[in-house]
């Protein structure tokens, strides 16, 4: 076989590996560093079997390389690309960006390279790992829950969307102060009567809507949405309205579902959203001025339909 058949095959192997949208995503993504498997899989969201498939195209033509670190592969762009590779590989790459994912996936790979540097965090999920895990006596997340309350300062904090107002009541007993936000009036009700009778004075229930919450501009410390976000309207704009009302240097703290495709949700649970991107937190705390911004997965249900919950944080 003469060069030119040799240049042909690899030309028509490259071109056939790069006819498919995902790999395009893939290339674009190896553009800035390594990753492994699992990285490629969080910031896609596609499933393990397939990214290793789409690799396994990709450096059958030369177009990546991998390298063992542990029980982890990780892949790259290969460095000794021929000419002919290379040019593939910055076609791809320009491909990738016209991709609706292309922006999504961008953000994602920002988030997943910060998190490599933050050992702390890695340290925390696997200590969360070992706790799930082993029987203590004596050893509840409940028990948790309350220890680290202790540890908070005298912060002002808004509960939006609060329901009856279990999570607002824990924080009373502790925060300075406490409003608590739903737009139903009969839970509102019901959540002050039972604030009263367990001596609660620095919380306040207030009947209102997410997208314009019934508190002064400015005037908390800290601003909660729990598995609230889903039920709005506009989800940006609840976002935009709750950080108007932090104080400088205040924060927000989100905790709500990844996003999902449970449709019974919405008739069981009443949500106006199956939970949402990471890439859509993302853009909508930079929207609305936050910066510090930090995403991550805090738990996973074991029984189907397999709910992840996020936990999303941005400071003014």
């Amino acid at each position: 076989m003469g060069r030119n058949e040799i240049i042909m095959t690899s030309t028509l192997k490259s071109l056939r590996a790069l006819s498919d949208p995902t790999r395009l995503r893939i290339v674009a993504l190896l553009e800035k560093d390594e990753l492994s498997v699992n990285e490629l899989q969080e910031v896609t969201r596609l499933g393990q079997s397939r990214i290793s498939t789409h690799l396994g195209l990709l450096a059958d033509c030369a177009l990546v390389k991998s390298r063992r670190e542990g029980k982890r592969t990780f892949y790259r762009l290969n460095p000794q690309a021929d000419s002919v590779a290379s040019e593939f590989i910055q076609l791809a790459i320009r491909g990738a960006k016209e991709l609706a994912e292309h922006g999504g996936d961008q953000i994602n790979l920002k988030r997943v390279l910060a998190r490599r540097k933050e050992q702390a965090q890695l340290f925390f999920n696997q200590v969360a790992g070992r706790f799930d895990r082993v029987y203590g006596p004596g050893r509840s997340w409940q028990a948790f829950g309350h220890l680290l309350l202790r540890m908070l300062p005298a912060l002002t904090v808004a509960d939006l969307g609060a329901g009856e107002g279990l999570l607002s009541e824990l924080l009373a007993r502790r925060c300075k102060k406490v409003i608590a936000v739903d737009n139903s009036e009969k839970i509102v009700a019901f959540g002050a009567a039972k604030a009263k009778k367990n001596g609660l004075k620095n919380l306040e229930f207030r009947q209102g809507d997410l997208q314009n919450p019934p508190i002064e501009a400015g005037s908390v410390d800290l601003v909660i949405l729990s598995q609230a976000l889903h039920h709005a309207e506009n989800p940006a704009a609840a976002m935009a309205s709750a950080a108007k009302l932090l104080k400088p240097g205040g924060q927000i703290l989100i905790l709500d579902l990844l996003q999902h495709h449970f449709e019974e949700a919405r008739k069981l649970y009443g949500d106006r959203w199956l939970g949402f991107a990471e890439s859509d937190l993302h853009r909508w705390l930079e929207a609305a001025g936050l910066k510090r911004i930090e995403i991550s997965m805090v738990a996973a249900e074991e029984q189907p339909p397999h709910f992840q919950t996020l936990l999303a944080s941005g400071e003014k």
